[in-house]
């Protein structure tokens, strides 16, 4: 029958919906004997997307809400809340502005921020360290992601902040020698495991074989931050070892701090130019472009106590190691001004067009903040500039103003339960 015959009959044929019924009624009992294939889908550890889950997997360790899934997807950056509120108490306890009458009040609140945030690290290591244990494919997928992946140096970091946190306000709780235990304790954990994280990430940055100059974000300054804070935790051991053990500390302490600067710089390189040649990062990273105070802050507060702890190792040569030491941190304090001014103006951006979105990375507007208030503090006392002391002063109070916006965001994300989501 010919093509044009045949659709002529098609059309003028009558259509029995008896038989269209029966038809339909075979179709669906097949369908209805089909194997299911019911797809689930969970937050995926690499991205912010979701990824399909096969069939037959496990309900426990996939499904949201459930603890497995929640630990599953428990992000390696919580540490950050233990770093930001460690730097609210040392900012605090420094007495911002050096009114006499606050002194005691200041100490009070420094006290008491470094005691909140080390309950907060134990906190948060039960959590992190079951992950690692029931989901280390979840953990190993987070090391090499490159956005993620510098997260875990906040573990380090977390402890050695601590320690410098101790340091600084330790006195006025334990006795002098319990708190040389503590610092040490932290340092030795810590100072090893920041620079281990720093080489794993670096390593998987350089084995990665699909990253583009585009995953570059503020979040690769912090391994680099945390070595520098490791003199800082080495310094208050250096009146308890006798001179053999402290020239070594003191070597130790230049040597993290030029890896940590060092490092700092040549990142700074490649996240200028992810900024300039590619669209801004996503609202979710927008504090990241805070994270380079950290290294700044720290920096130049290294600078001046290395000089100052080591003048008993530098003999006719103190006075020298002290006044570059002192150019040296205000030049690198000068630096943070325009970051801090540059990415202000860039937040206010974000803020115009939509906003900030609960994430745990909002915690990266702490810390970097809090270091570069104490490292403005240190350097007022040094100069001796009354000017420049409530410049401080005015940076610790947004310092504590943040904290208060992102820890109730926080708390109130872990009330409904987003706290967990990616």
């Amino acid at each position: 029958m010919a093509p044009s015959a045949r659709r002529q009959r098609m059309w003028s044929e009558p259509v029995h919906l008896e038989t269209v019924h029966f038809e339909r009624q075979a179709t669906m009992s097949t369908i209805e004997q089909m194997p299911s294939t019911e797809v689930r889908w969970a937050p995926s550890a690499e991205t912010d997307d979701h990824r399909e889950i096969p069939p037959g997997s496990p309900p426990d360790e996939v499904a949201a809400g459930t603890p497995l899934g929640t630990l599953r997807a428990f992000h390696p950056g919580w540490f950050s809340v233990v770093m930001g509120t460690v730097i609210v108490g040392v900012a605090a306890y420094m007495n911002p502005g050096n009114v006499s009458s606050t002194v005691t009040a200041a100490h009070d609140v420094g006290v008491a921020f470094v005691l909140l945030a080390a309950a907060l690290a134990v906190l948060i290591a039960v959590p992190y360290l079951l992950r690692l244990v029931h989901h280390g494919d979840a953990a190993l997928t987070d090391l090499h992601d490159p956005v993620v992946g510098a997260m875990y140096a906040t573990l380090p970091a977390a402890l050695l902040v601590l320690a410098v946190g101790f340091a600084t306000v330790g006195q006025t709780i334990m006795s002098a020698h319990a708190v040389f235990v503590l610092v040490a304790i932290m340092t030795a954990v810590g100072a090893p495991l920041a620079f281990a994280s720093g080489v794993l990430f670096a390593y998987s940055l350089f084995t990665h074989e699909r990253i583009s100059s585009e995953s570059a974000n503020g979040g690769w300054f912090i391994p680099p931050v945390v070595a520098i804070i490791i003199p800082l935790t080495l310094i208050p051991l250096l009146p308890h070892v006798g001179p053999a053990a402290g020239r070594l500390l003191l070597l130790t302490s230049y040597g993290a701090f030029g890896i940590g600067l060092l490092l700092f710089l040549l990142l700074t390189a490649v996240v200028f130019f992810r900024l300039v040649f590619h669209p801004l990062p996503s609202a979710g990273l927008a504090p990241t472009l805070v994270i380079g105070l950290g290294p700044i802050g720290v920096g130049s507060i290294a600078l001046l106590r290395l000089a100052a702890a080591g003048h008993p190792y530098w003999g006719a040569s103190a006075g020298v190691v002290q006044i570059l030491s002192q150019l040296s941190a205000t030049v690198l304090w000068g630096l943070g001004v325009w970051w801090l001014v540059t990415a202000a103006a860039l937040l206010v951006r974000y803020l115009r067009h939509g906003g900030l979105p609960y994430g745990v990375g909002l915690w990266g507007f702490t810390f970097p903040l809090g270091a570069y208030a104490v490292a403005t503090l240190q350097l007022a006392r040094v100069w001796q500039d009354i000017t420049l002391e409530w410049v401080g002063a005015a940076l610790s109070l947004g310092l504590l103003l943040i904290w208060l916006v992102v820890a109730a965001r926080t708390l109130n994300a872990i009330r409904t339960g987003t706290a967990w989501q990616r």
